[in-house]
């Protein structure tokens, strides 16, 4: 089974980047072709919790499942709206709480929200070289969904279909067993009091 995670920065509920990150959600676990397991994450959730982690270093253990939803997945999806021309503070200090390392060789879809169409650039300098530094693997198709897309047929679902076809392929190839996620992490079933399998 592929897991799939998904980010979601949108500040208002109901959201228009959590609309476009359902949309992304559904055409990726299509493209995919075989079971998938989603976990999504709304950082609005989460956003005290990393806020504090940011001010003390440690995780709460809601956080904490939501970075290891991200960093075990197959693959990700990570949509913010787009605020002063660039990625919510919020998603960036979720990014932020994440190991440096976590994301490597993760195949990513951008996407990004915003009232105008002037701002659907920002997922080309802003987003993606964000990602490329972690040494993420950005899909070559960003999806940017500006208001007056939201009540037009027209380019917004080829979009969507495009990059969830771009992602499903790096998922379809993705052996999570090979990405190095934590290399301080102790093996799966130690227990640091009796040894593995200890209960």
């Amino acid at each position: 089974m592929k897991r799939l995670a998904v980010v979601a920065a949108g500040l208002s509920q109901p959201s228009s980047t959590r609309l476009l990150a359902d949309r992304l959600t559904e055409a990726v676990v299509r493209a995919v072709g075989e079971e998938v397991e989603v976990t999504v994450v709304e950082l609005r959730d989460v956003a005290q919790d990393v806020t504090n982690n940011l001010l003390t270093g440690f995780p709460s253990p809601r956080l904490d499942a939501a970075i290891q939803a991200v960093t075990g997945a197959d693959g990700l999806i990570a949509v913010t709206p787009i605020f002063t021309t660039s990625y919510s503070g919020l998603f960036k200090s979720f990014i932020d709480v994440l190991d440096p390392q976590s994301l490597s060789g993760m195949p990513v879809l951008l996407g990004a929200t915003g009232g105008t169409e002037r701002h659907s650039l920002a997922i080309d300098y802003a987003l993606r070289p964000l990602f490329t530094y972690l040494h993420a693997v950005p899909v070559p198709t960003g999806v940017y969904a500006a208001s007056s897309d939201w009540g037009s047929s027209d380019g917004l679902p080829e979009r969507i279909e495009r990059a969830a076809a771009e992602l499903a392929a790096l998922v379809r190839a993705s052996d999570r067993s090979q990405r190095v996620v934590d290399p301080f992490a102790l093996p799966e079933g130690f227990s640091p009091v009796g040894g593995f399998g200890a209960q």
